[in-house]
């Protein structure tokens, strides 16, 4: 016999979704406690060796050495084999402390911009779902940060990876955000339309990872691509401008605490990409090197194309210091990768960044655990298997650097 409540029960979808979201996000959060304990926030436990310290600041192991003998600067601890090692911290402390004793050599331990240096707004974009914008957005902080700069990182993507990533639950550690007038502690907040916009800076937040602030994304940033219409309709302006305006114009408010802003972008050409590529001086397109990415991604850029074209015919210019295609999750060995890499560099030349983001299952683990590489410590993974991986991360991080000193008319 047809059972009427059996049925309304099993395809009363809106329920069933409900239901789903709430018990993943429980999931979620006992995993997160797990990993996290007691509070339940990340921190950053890998330390860094005098061998680390020798790469990361360029100085000699003597130096370090002669440092800790006469207890001047950040003293280290000592591991259990006795070697000296160093929290990201007093990374940061031996910075400050080498510049201030060292002045001529200032600009090497805090690499600092300085007068006339413009902010960099590097911006991962790509519409296509798994080109790896959050992986490598966040490796581009993290890399920044531990060469002693200071990274905004802003989440404009409503799921929110890059905040994961960075221990937050936006369903959980956020501020729901129902009711118009209701804070979301995301960068929605400072772009809205009406009188209960914030301050940009209201949303930024400190993160555990020393010399990195973040500005989070939930699924409130989805309000922008609603609330953008009516305000375009409506001529509804102010001093934040029109909508591809406005994330530009609240970045500027906060320039001179930052060196590079990273923008996470969404896998959509909305409103909210529009403006991410507005704002940004320096964009790195993701693209995997497989025919089904490279089409995706030929039809990215031919959006792009046009709806620039026509925002320019409103005075919308879209300029930047540096354009690149970024190969991801290569494999070395795949024959059809090889091809679809070649096509791009063929076509492209030096607009591909010559270094290539391999595919690694140590990024995959590190993933898992809501790490970059640069978290990992040694025998998590591993060793060769994370050198292999860090080496490329590094060479793609220290390319996009080396582009970002070109625009400051630093030595690369």
């Amino acid at each position: 016999m047809f059972d009427i409540d059996h049925f309304d029960s099993n395809f009363d979808t809106s329920a069933k979704v409900e239901s789903f979201t709430r018990r993943l996000s429980d999931r979620l959060q006992s995993m997160q406690e797990l990993t996290y304990p007691p509070e339940a926030r990340k921190e950053f436990t890998r330390t860094f060796s005098t061998t680390d310290l020798v790469r990361l600041l360029g100085v000699p192991d003597s130096t370090l050495r002669t440092l800790t003998l006469e207890g001047k600067g950040p003293q280290p601890d000592r591991a259990e084999n006795n070697r000296r090692i160093y929290s990201i911290d007093k990374v940061w402390q031996l910075r400050t402390f080498l510049a201030e004793h060292r002045p001529d050599d200032a600009l090497k331990f805090l690499p600092w911009r300085r007068e006339g240096e413009k902010l960099q707004v590097v911006a991962a974009a790509n519409f296509k779902g798994g080109s790896s914008k959050t992986t490598t957005s966040v490796h581009l902080a993290h890399y920044l940060a531990l060469q002693g700069y200071r990274v905004l990182c802003v989440d404009l993507d409503p799921q929110a990876s890059m905040t994961t990533t960075f221990g937050i639950q936006p369903d959980r550690d956020l501020r729901s955000g129902h009711g118009e007038d209701e804070r979301t502690d995301t960068v929605y907040d400072a772009l809205r339309y009406d009188n209960h916009r914030v301050a940009f800076s209201d949303v930024i937040r400190e993160t555990y990872f020393p010399g990195i602030h973040l500005v989070c994304g939930n699924l409130r940033l989805m309000d922008f691509e609603y609330d953008t219409p009516t305000a375009l309709v409506d001529r509804n302006t102010d001093e934040l401008g029109l909508f591809f305006q406005r994330l530009d114009a609240a970045i500027q408010t906060v320039e001179e605490n930052y060196d590079v802003v990273v923008l996470d972008t969404p896998p959509s050409l909305g409103y909210m990409t529009l403006a991410a590529l507005y704002a940004a001086t320096g964009l790195i397109i993701t693209v995997h090197p497989a025919m089904l990415d490279v089409s995706s991604c030929s039809q990215f850029l031919k959006m792009i194309s046009d709806v620039t074209h026509t925002l320019a015919e409103g005075g919308a210019v879209f300029e930047h210091d540096f354009t690149k295609f970024l190969l991801t999750r290569v494999n070395p060995n795949d024959g059809p990768q090889k091809i679809m890499s070649g096509t791009m560099r063929d076509l492209f030349g030096t607009d591909v960044l010559i270094s290539e983001a391999i595919e690694s299952t140590a990024i995959a683990s590190a993933g898992v655990a809501k790490k970059t590489l640069y978290e990992i410590e040694s025998g998590e993974i591993g060793r060769e298997t994370l050198k292999r991986a860090v080496e490329s991360i590094d060479q793609v991080n220290g390319e996009i650097l080396g582009m970002i000193k070109q625009v400051w008319g630093r030595e690369v």
